[in-house]
């Protein structure tokens, strides 16, 4: 399952477009059913800079840690509160309440940079 509309990084986080600068992101579905049943995600408060490649929070399942790490630069402007109390939102619907952060861009351009489904489907082996 790797919708068409979105942007990936090679990291195994997805990219939505929320607004005319913003994004929401979170982990694809290759990547939660990897790590397996989520018990706790730790992620960045609202106001926190990001930039790609940095480590933005944890994603804790039965199996192990895993850091998620950002895709773009910008500001987390919110995050999905919801997931504290029920991390498993994150296997259940990874593309849709499973959510995780949304981020104010500081260059829109950066999402060009990242992988389209097609080629999120190769780096993965599902092309």
């Amino acid at each position: 399952m790797i919708p068409q509309d979105l942007h990936y990084s090679s990291d195994h986080e997805w990219i939505r477009s929320s607004g005319e600068d913003t994004v929401r992101i979170g982990i694809t579905d290759y990547a939660q059913n990897s790590l397996g049943d989520i018990v706790f995600v730790q992620m960045p408060e609202a106001g926190m800079s990001v930039s790609p490649g940095d480590s933005i929070g944890e994603v804790e399942s039965t199996k192990s840690v895993s850091d998620i790490f950002a895709p773009v630069t910008g500001t987390v402007i919110a995050r999905n509160d919801a997931l504290d109390s029920t991390p498993e939102l994150v296997n259940a619907d990874p593309y849709g309440d499973g959510w995780m952060i949304e981020v104010q861009l500081s260059d829109p351009g950066e999402i060009s940079e990242l992988l389209d489904a097609s080629a999120y489907a190769d780096l993965i082996g599902e092309a």
